[in-house]
């Protein structure tokens, strides 16, 4: 077992573990910690506990110290800085058929991060001299996806409400049109595409439902018993756990509950 806390280190990022030594590190607050990219300020949102080691990624990385004011200031610059060369830098990607979407600085300002979009891959080796000579720092370019892309602009999905990825969810998980299928919506691309022109996340969120009331519910097409007479089941509702029968004898469809249905051919 290992004592880590949880660190996350954008909104709705990724939550990275780190060894808090002996200090005493409370939920909510703000630490320095040591990572790959160097010195980093990032946000507690898990508490001192104990986890096994499959769960950590090994030699753990350490928390330096508890972030102060001071370190609040230098966070607010480098933002401030990163602004200025975003719009510094935009009309140079733009030169190279690159997309800029985000500029970030390291804590310790050791890297600056440009991250970028484009059709294919761009030969961008005197863009990025020009880059190092401009900020006389490492300089990394780093192309993202559209989903990662909407994670960082954020926006409005078709809900009405903010995007997910941009506000809680902390990885992307793989969505099918085969969950779509199962819902039984519409396979309209612009009904279930999000504004990053894939599946919406959020075809995720109740396919485990959808996968159980396929076990337990009978299939449609299927010749059942119920209360109510013979039928044949024409449709599901996997949310209320209700199956939609046409009975034969009173010739009209009645939705019934699952328990009222017995799940047999009738022969």
């Amino acid at each position: 077992m290992y004592s880590v806390v949880g660190v996350r280190f954008k909104k709705a990022g990724k939550i990275f573990y780190f060894d808090p030594i002996d200090l005493q590190i409370q939920k909510e607050s703000h630490v320095i910690v040591d990572t790959a990219r160097g010195l980093e300020y990032g946000k507690v949102v898990i508490g001192k506990r104990d986890v096994p080691e499959n769960d950590v990624v090994l030699p753990l990385k350490k928390v330096i110290r508890q972030a102060n004011t001071s370190d609040e200031q230098i966070v607010s610059a480098n933002k401030i800085a990163a602004q200025e060369a975003f719009g510094t830098c935009l009309n140079a990607f733009k030169d190279y058929k690159m997309k800029l979407i985000d500029v970030e600085y390291t804590f310790d300002r050791s890297k600056l991060f440009f991250y970028y979009t484009a059709e294919g891959r761009v030969d961008f080796r005197e863009l990025l001299k020009h880059l190092v000579k401009l900020y006389r720092t490492r300089v990394e370019l780093r192309q993202i996806g559209v989903r990662d892309e909407a994670k960082l602009l954020g926006g409005i999905g078709p809900c009405g409400r903010t995007l997910c990825c941009s506000t809680f969810l902390g990885d992307f998980e793989p969505v099918s049109i085969k969950m779509a299928k199962d819902q039984n919506l519409s396979l309209n691309p612009t009904k279930i595409s999000g504004l990053c022109g894939r599946l919406m996340c959020c075809l995720k969120y109740e396919h485990d439902n959808y996968e159980s009331a396929k076990d337990e519910l009978p299939r449609v097409g299927r010749l059942v018993v119920t209360s109510l007479g013979n039928g044949k089941v024409i449709g599901l509702n996997a949310e209320e756990r209700t199956v939609k029968v046409q009975i034969f004898d009173l010739g009209k469809v009645v939705e019934l509950p699952s328990e009222d249905v017995a799940e047999q051919e009738i022969t």
